[in-house]
């Protein structure tokens, strides 16, 4: 038992270090912050792979990672909402652990439905940051809702779509990368 947890954790540092890594390499670059790259993919295959606790804590430690590479910061609360709060929540990956059932068909669905999850809490966090500390970047004449929702829309939902489909193929052809053996560590 022990060694499945010195496993788990050594895991989770992994693929928060990866994520980190993937952040950096990115593939479109927001003015006021936020991007298209990798990162989420690492947080929700750990999710995935070792629980809904494990994931938000990767993801929470990504976040406070973050912090140390280029963050924008205002505000503590605005801090904690756009870092360890909005990362943490891509853990809720997590839940399609448990909604996992017989099918390969089914096995996607709850795939994509926990990144999903996962996803919306973190446009949550992202959202109500950029209407309360970043309105002012909205053009004259736009609410600050709609420009908030257009601005994180515009880069979450590109890597909503990239996590799952690299996702979608390492549950296809390499299962055991999101669904390890029981007994493998015992």
């Amino acid at each position: 038992m022990e060694r499945v947890r010195l496993v788990t954790w050594l895991e989770m540092a992994m693929m928060a270090a990866l994520a980190v890594v993937f952040s950096m390499i990115k593939l479109f670059d927001m003015p006021q912050g936020g991007s298209v790259s990798l990162v989420m993919v690492p947080i929700a295959l750990i999710a995935v792979r070792r629980g809904l606790w494990a994931g938000i804590i990767t993801g929470v430690a990504v976040g406070v990672l973050q912090l140390f590479f280029g963050s924008t910061v205002v505000h503590p609360v605005q801090l904690l909402l756009d870092y360890p709060l909005a990362f943490g929540a891509l853990g809720l990956a997590g839940l399609a652990r448990h909604w996992i059932v017989e099918g390969r068909g089914k096995r996607i669905l709850a795939l994509w439905g926990g990144l999903l999850a996962g996803v919306l809490v973190r446009f949550v966090c992202h959202f109500v940051s950029g209407i309360v500390w970043f309105g002012e970047y909205a053009p004259e004449g736009t609410p600050v809702a709609l420009y908030s929702f257009v601005y994180n829309i515009t880069y979450l939902l590109p890597e909503l779509i990239i996590a799952g489909v690299v996702l979608t193929v390492v549950m296809t052809s390499a299962s055991s990368l999101l669904f390890p053996s029981r007994d493998r560590f015992a």
